[in-house]
């Protein structure tokens, strides 16, 4: 018996061939994704100005969609080696480094006895540091898309991302009483207009506890002189601890939940402290 060969259709060819090109973008999108996500933390795009968005790292609390709650945030900055467009580097260090090696990052409140787990994100620049507009945009579309407890707003970095922190905290009204506390470590040297500025951090009662290390000179320095310059309006608001022997490297040891200085690791003393968004009077 012959085998009888049907003519092709046209049309059905052509869609046959647009579905298999549609299937192979869509794996490949879905791989591109999956090899992108790091452990316990989603890729995610983040708004920084109407025109631009970012890559950032997100993690969610396990119970997150299992809750109708808000949960308090973390926004971390990293360090300038760290930017760019591979997410992948900035789980070298930092809160991310702690969660891509199964870190719980969640701790109790001082304060209230009670636990709180922590949503986390970690932004990356394209060059340097985020500069506070971006980190504004950010808040604000953070604040959109997931159940943020906007009281409990927290922010921290190091070296470049230290330097994004204070300029975050000293640069208007609007962003300052957004924030509920901040943790900077080895602090870049901010602009000058921003050295002027810290009467925002007094008014705005943002709590800030400054890490530097006894071996970069330069960093301690700015750090301490922050400090200072945040006191000069309210004693006690800003805090600095000096690490012995340490240099302007390898932070992820600050972050890991199991340090403590002073009897507590940096999540449980940001906790103590949430933001009302009043200011007192004579910030700019």
């Amino acid at each position: 018996m012959r085998a009888v060969v049907l003519p092709e259709d046209d049309n059905v060819m052509n869609y046959t061939k647009k579905t298999h090109t549609a299937f192979l973008s869509l794996c490949c999108v879905l791989t591109c994704l999956s090899l992108s996500a790091q452990r316990n933390m989603d890729s995610v795009l983040v708004t920084t100005s109407q025109w631009k968005k970012v890559g950032a790292l997100i993690h969610l609390p396990e119970d997150y969609y299992l809750t109708t709650k808000d949960y308090p945030v973390i926004i971390c900055l990293h360090g300038k080696s760290k930017a760019g467009a591979d997410l992948k580097r900035l789980t070298l260090e930092g809160v991310p480094y702690w969660l891509n090696n199964g870190a719980r990052i969640q701790a109790k409140n001082p304060a209230d006895g009670k636990l709180y787990k922590f949503i986390v994100v970690a932004p990356q620049a394209s060059s340097w540091g985020l500069k506070p507009a971006e980190i504004n945009s950010i808040l604000d579309d953070v604040e959109k898309r997931y159940r943020i407890d906007k009281s409990r707003i927290y922010i921290t970095g190091y070296s470049a991302g230290g330097w994004a922190t204070v300029m975050a905290l000293t640069d208007s009204r609007k962003l300052t009483s957004r924030i509920a506390a901040a943790v900077p470590m080895s602090v870049a040297s901010i602009d000058k207009k921003n050295e002027g500025q810290f009467k925002l951090v007094a008014d705005a009662s943002v709590h800030c506890w400054y890490f530097a290390g006894s071996d970069e000179l330069h960093f301690l320095e700015e750090c301490q002189r922050y400090v200072d310059s945040t006191n000069k309006y309210q004693s006690g608001l800003a805090q600095i601890s000096v690490i012995p022997d340490f240099g302007h490297h390898s932070w992820k040891q600050l972050y890991d939940p199991r340090y403590r200085n002073n009897g507590m690791n940096i999540y449980e003393w940001m906790l103590q402290y949430r933001q009302t968004g009043k200011m007192t009077a004579g910030g700019k």
